[in-house]
């Protein structure tokens, strides 16, 4: 792991702070069967880390039309365990431990996630972990969504911090690529997918866990 010296963290949210994207990716894969589409998972993990409305976009092209996207996300979001109306799901390893970790240290946290910011407020208040965050960047609040680095920019600029003053987590190549663009150093915490290569030379660090991060916080913020 890499030395550095930052002022606050970013965290992407599906795949990296909650358990959703391998809920999320089985349930299209089902639904889709339900239908008689064969939708692969190599297809789906494309989608993965994109903003609304360009992973849409990539949906109706491997589905082939509108109307069959629509109906396999149907049949996908009532087999989703569901709270309030809404899809919920747990805590990933290590998660809640490095964000008490960072909150004792006074270390300043953001979410920078593609789903909008409702999404992002029900999903980690269902798991309690939204008093841990200063702020929320979400992928309805900007044009282009990752890999785009337009929400790590909102994000940071929403802490008060440079970019390059902040560190990230993300466990997706668009969310790596995006932090990377937009100048933030980032640390990948691989979920359905190895990042590749390229991603990966230019990480921080690629660990296991987000627990894997916890004795790497005083060498991170040297305030500490």
């Amino acid at each position: 792991m890499r030395a550095g010296h930052f002022k606050a963290a970013i965290f992407d949210m599906d795949g990296l702070l909650i358990d959703s994207e391998r809920a999320i990716s089985q349930a299209w894969i089902a639904g889709a069967r339900e239908l008689g589409f064969d939708l692969k998972m190599a297809d789906f993990v494309r989608v993965i880390g994109t903003a609304a409305q360009q992973s849409t976009a990539m949906l109706i092209e491997i589905m082939g039309s509108e109307e069959r996207m629509r109906a396999v996300a149907a049949k996908a979001r009532a087999l989703l365990p569901q709270a309030g109306g809404a899809p919920v799901f747990p805590l990933k390893t290590g998660a809640l431990p490095l964000l008490e970790s960072l909150h004792a240290a006074g270390i300043p946290c953001a979410v920078a996630s593609s789903s909008s910011v409702d999404e992002i407020r029900h999903r980690l208040g269902h798991v309690d972990v939204l008093k841990y965050f200063k702020c929320i960047a979400g992928g309805n609040e900007v044009t282009h969504g990752k890999p785009d680095p337009a929400l790590y920019l909102l994000a940071a600029a929403r802490l008060g911090v440079a970019p390059e003053d902040c560190i990230a987590f993300e466990d997706s190549e668009n969310g790596a690529r995006a932090a990377q663009s937009a100048g933030v150093r980032v640390v990948i915490v691989p979920d359905l997918k190895q990042p590749p290569d390229d991603v990966a030379a230019r990480a921080h660090g690629v660990i296991g866990s987000l627990g894997d991060a916890i004795d790497h916080v005083p060498h991170w913020f040297p305030s500490l």
